[in-house]
């Protein structure tokens, strides 16, 4: 390792399709890095820096994959009395075709840089597995391996093990398929033994990350809580003239054209926070498999029985806040509502919780000179702002956990979720105390009415909690992502 103004810089090695570019889009959030199955798609040196608050603070360089290693490891055995090995080799072969990705792949050691090695621990060891770990040992770069297993299988893991301890500093298994960020950190930390001289450069690169991250966390927190006040205070109208409504089935047409404007608007809004809630991590490749929660529809069974309190937790949180009250007509929404019409006042809170009853909004109409003013508007069911809250959470989760690195692989694996937790179909909320759902309800019924309230910064620490939680477990196995 060498550093460039005070920077860590490491070269990333291994053979083809053993996962190089995967690593290093993982590492460095990058996911527009090229990333191919097939063998031997990076033919060049490229440096990808970590860049926050417009400095660079650390730089990985994906290399080719070695393409002569037994002859660069006779050189080197043929040249022992050379300094440093790899500049030398490439001052004798720089200029050679037989070995350009060979020097390309070499060039940045030459400069000081140190190594990762990624190798396929899914993989039978060969024997050029093990020229590349001795021609890399040679070098007297500070070394990392990793074993990037790119599959189930693991019989392989002990033998890399036990070889590749022959030859580094440190080894690490390493999936950047699956990485999530606690697990970028712990690799990032164990970079520090691989030479104790650069453990004060590591730590304060770690240090940034980890402020670059609990500012992001911050801001989803922000993001989120603009959605609620948004969706929760949402109105729309339409006004149209007592002469062109004349029967009750053009009132039902209107009303049916205002419910649809109404769940599309609150459609738009949560795709809306939820490009924010991507580009806070970086993400511009995503996809979402069809059967994951959040490709069905906010308004679909699936979502409404998946996520939000149970009628319990419902109970408390409405009589703490108390119900909206009014007489207007009942919205019914997919799994989410009943349509028992609203209550008045706290008790009445606390029996809509048990009931799952309150529908979504009330359709007000007003009739006044010559018009008619339809209103949907705003949320008055209590359960659907705690649906809505576990959706953006949810998929807060996955971009947060969500690897740069991931798109390279079988994506049929990686979105299966092991039998044991597939009957685990709640969202995050739900794992909150009773006080904790009384304040959200609290926050809820302000955002409805377009009032702050001291309950506001209160919910959004509980958000930035639960966030910092995703950070550190597997959100795989809680919900289908």
């Amino acid at each position: 390792m060498t550093a460039r103004d005070d920077i860590p810089v490491l070269a990333i090695m291994g053979h083809p399709n053993a996962g190089k570019s995967s690593v290093v889009a993982t590492l460095t959030e990058n996911d527009r890095i090229a990333i191919d199955k097939r063998a031997g798609t990076t033919t060049t040196s490229d440096e990808y820096p970590v860049v926050i608050d417009g400095e660079n603070i650390m730089v990985f360089i994906d290399t080719p994959g070695f393409q002569n290693p037994s002859d660069i490891l006779e050189w080197f055995q043929a040249h022992p009395d050379e300094r440093d090995l790899a500049e030398a080799f490439v001052a004798k072969h720089g200029d050679d075709p037989l070995f350009s990705h060979d020097c390309a792949l070499l060039r940045p050691v030459a400069d000081g840089a140190g190594i990762i090695l990624v190798v396929d621990g899914s993989k039978r060891i060969k024997e050029k597995d093990r020229t590349e770990m001795e021609l890399l040992r040679l070098t007297g770069r500070p070394r990392m391996a990793i074993l990037n297993n790119l599959t189930n299988i693991d019989k392989h893991m002990p033998a890399w093990q036990d070889a590749l301890n022959k030859s580094f500093n440190s080894v690490r298994e390493f999936n950047a398929h699956r990485a999530t960020y606690a697990e970028r950190i712990a690799l990032l930390n164990a970079l520090k033994t691989i030479d104790q001289r650069w453990e004060p450069m590591l730590t304060e690169t770690v240090r940034a990350f980890q402020r670059d991250w609990e500012r992001r966390i911050e801001q989803s927190a922000q993001t989120i809580v603009a959605l609620m006040h948004e969706a929760l205070a949402y109105k729309v109208t339409r006004i149209v003239k007592v002469d062109d409504v004349d029967s009750d089935n053009e009132r039902e047409a209107i009303r049916e054209k205002l419910a649809e404007a109404f769940q599309n608007g609150l459609r738009r809004m949560e795709s809306d926070a939820q490009k924010k809630i991507r580009a806070h991590f970086h993400h511009n490749v995503w996809d979402l498999p069809s059967d994951s929660l959040l490709s069905k529809d906010l308004f679909s069974r699936e979502v409404g029985q998946a996520l939000g309190l149970n009628q319990r937790q419902m109970a408390v949180a409405g009589a703490a806040a108390g119900a909206a009250t009014g007489g207007a007509i009942d919205l019914v929404v997919g799994g989410i509502s009943l349509g028992a019409a609203a209550l008045i006042g706290g008790t009445a809170g606390g029996v809509l919780g048990v009931l799952g009853g309150a529908a979504l909004a009330k359709i007000d109409i007003q009739r006044t000179l010559g018009v008619e003013r339809f209103t949907m508007g705003p949320v008055t069911n209590p359960r659907f702002p705690f649906v809505l809250l576990d959706r953006i959470i949810l998929y807060s989760a996955r971009a947060m956990n969500w690897s740069h690195g991931r798109q390279a692989a079988d994506e049929d694996s990686l979105h299966k979720v092991p039998e044991k937790h597939q009957a685990k179909k709640r969202g995050f909320t739900e794992a909150l105390s009773s006080e904790d759902h009384k304040t959200l309800a609290k926050f809820f019924a302000a955002a409805r009415k377009g009032k702050q309230t001291p309950h506001e910064e209160r919910s959004r620490e509980i958000i930035e909690g639960i966030l910092r939680g995703v950070s550190r477990s597997d959100v795989d196995t809680r919900v289908k992502l």
